[in-house]
This record gives structure tokens, sequence and C-alpha cells, in this order.
């Protein structure tokens, strides 16, 4: 195969990884029951005028299964920070007690579990999309070089390369929803 379709399949693989590190990274944002630091990744704070992600101004641990704790380094901050987790809207009320600031995860019902599991498969189909539409940029490629004289057996043998790494990562993803839902539902 020449260089160029060498590059064009190269950089197939390292978009669609990209792809699934993102649903990978927004999967650990769906709780499954237990506390989780990246719940709150998205949260963005008002620190003086300016938007800044909530763990760049305080700290934030898991005390038990259940329970976030988030301590502010700047005691002024308590109340901004319990304004943004409020308007994240994560279903959870913050309750401080001047020093630190909870979180406390009720239990998940039945019913929650499913609309989790729906926004897991929706993350999914999502991912596929993007998967789907590096492959058809790819192919566009593939057959741009074929009309700047790469032959058209390389060009297919590109395609079916192209579609076996497609799948592939179809597959990573179905995988993926797969494990995250089994742990929401599993209780």
């Amino acid at each position: 195969m020449s260089e160029q379709v060498d590059n064009i399949i190269k950089n197939t693989s390292s978009l669609m990884q990209k792809a699934i590190s993102h649903l990978e990274s927004e999967l650990l944002k769906v709780r499954a029951g237990k506390a989780n630091p990246q719940m709150i990744d998205g949260v963005m704070v008002d620190y003086y005028g300016n938007p800044t992600p909530l763990n760049q101004v305080a700290n934030i641990t898991v005390t038990d299964a259940r329970t976030l704790s988030i301590q502010p380094w700047e005691k002024p901050m308590i109340a901004p920070i319990e304004r943004a987790i409020m308007q994240a809207n994560l279903g959870v009320t913050p309750q401080n007690d001047g020093q630190v600031i909870r979180l406390f995860l009720p239990p998940l019902t039945e019913e929650r579990r499913k609309e989790l599991v729906k926004k897991v498969n929706a993350e999914g189909e999502q991912g596929k999309v993007s998967i789907r539409n590096i492959r058809r940029d790819m192919i566009e490629q593939i057959k741009k070089a074929q009309k700047d004289g790469l032959s058209e057996d390389e060009s297919k043998q590109a395609e079916g390369n192209i579609q076996g790494i497609t799948d592939k990562h179809i597959a990573l993803i179905d995988q993926h929803c797969k494990d995250k839902e089994k742990e929401i539902m599993t209780i």
C-alpha cells in the first residue's frame, strides 16, 4: 500500500480511538449508584467572575460509597460552589457545614436506573455516529486519492481496512455500553 493510504488508515484509527476515549469519559459521568468525583467534572464555578472547573477551586474526595466531600481552598467559595452544583442539575442537593460541602447520593430507584441506561445508550449511539462520520470522511479521502492515481485494487483494500477498523470500534462502543448498563442495573 502507498504511504498516503497508510497515513489515512493510521489517521482513521487514531480518530476513532479519540471517539472511544470521549465516550469513556462521558460514561464516567453517569452515576451508577456509587460516588465518583468524575460525576462533577463538568461543573463550572464562578471564581471571581471567571467560569472555572470545580476541581480547580476545591478538593473533591469520596468519603464513603454514597458521599462526595468538596472542600474549597478558599472559604468565600462555598456559596458559588453550592450555586454551581445546583445549576448543574445533578439531582443532588449540596449540604454545607461552613467548611465542607457534602453531596449525599440517594440510592437509585428502578425508574432512575432505566433513565440512566437510556442516557448511556444515547451516549453510545452518539459515539457510533461519530465513528461512522470518521469512516465516511476517510473513505472520501481514499476516493480522492484514487482520482489522483491510486489503483482501484489498493482503494478497495483500503476501504475494507477502514471498514474493519470501524467494525472493531463499534463493537468496543457496544461493549462499553453493556458494561455500564450492567453496572447501573446491579443493586
